[in-house]
This record gives structure tokens, sequence and C-alpha cells, in this order.
């Protein structure tokens, strides 16, 4: 069964992060650990963080084989005073391909494959800016939501 892709305007969405150069395919592992420094930092400012989930901000560098920057972050409900490594930032606002995948993280490429497949068929090209958007965790992998986007230009 294929992924559909649909463009919808997003809204910003407000995070608390850590950011991190990662070299292509490392992301596995590193967000762990700054996931960690985040969650930490938000047990310690009550109130900061309602409902919101982890998502992994993604900078496209202009060469592929380069390093990323990544922000390991947590959807907050306020602005706050960084500490540390943990900052402020948001996902961009604007029209964005969006796809959703249901199912084991090890299969999560599909999401971004079928957005770039339809970026190319579709004539569109991406703003550099790219991000997940991780639902509720389970142990049950087909219970496992995680919504891919990415910024047109």
């Amino acid at each position: 069964m294929g992924i559909d892709v649909a463009v919808e305007v997003v809204q910003l969405r407000k995070l608390a992060a850590v950011r991190r150069q990662v070299p292509f395919g490392a992301v596995g592992s590193a967000w762990r650990p700054a996931l960690d420094q985040v969650w930490a930092f938000l047990r310690s400012q009550p109130g900061l963080r309602t409902d919101g989930h982890n998502i992994f901000l993604y900078h496209h560098p202009a060469r592929r084989n380069d390093p990323m920057d990544v922000d390991f972050g947590v959807e907050v409900a306020r602005s706050f005073i960084p500490s540390g490594e943990i900052y402020e930032t948001n996902t961009p606002a604007g029209e964005a391909a969006i796809a959703v995948h249901r199912g084991g993280y090890d299969q999560l490429h599909a999401a971004h494959d079928a957005i770039h497949q339809w970026a190319k068929s579709h004539d569109k090209t991406f703003a550099g800016r790219s991000w997940e958007i991780y639902g509720d965790p389970s142990d049950d992998p087909s219970k496992i939501e995680t919504t891919v986007v990415y910024l047109l230009a």
C-alpha cells in the first residue's frame, strides 16, 4: 500500500531543542542523548510542555553528503529562557508536503521516499527544511504514527 502525500499550509510549532550536526544516516545514534537533555529540562519547567510531541527538525545542507544540523526537540506551550544547550526554536510555517507513516521506525524512510517521488512528479522543490512529528509511543509497531513534513519552496 502506498503512502499518500498531501499539501497543506502548516503553522509554526514552538520547540525546546538541542541542535546537533549529524552525518547523513547517523540520526539513529544521535537523537536519544539530545532528547534526554530536552526532557530533563522540561521536567524542571512546570507547564512548559502540555501535550506536545517529539519533533526532529532537519536543516538540509546544500550538498547532500555534508553533515546536517538537526534540532531534536519537544513541542512546548510557550517561550522560555534557554538553559545550557536547550534553546527555543520552531518549525517553519508555510506550504508543505506531508505524509503520515504508520508502523515501525525502521520503515519511516518510506514516507520520505513518497514525498520525494511526489515532488518530482509534481515539479515541486523543497525549501531546505523538513521535520518528523512523532506520535505517542507504543509497543505495537502498527500503532506508531509519525508525520513527515517537507516545507515547499
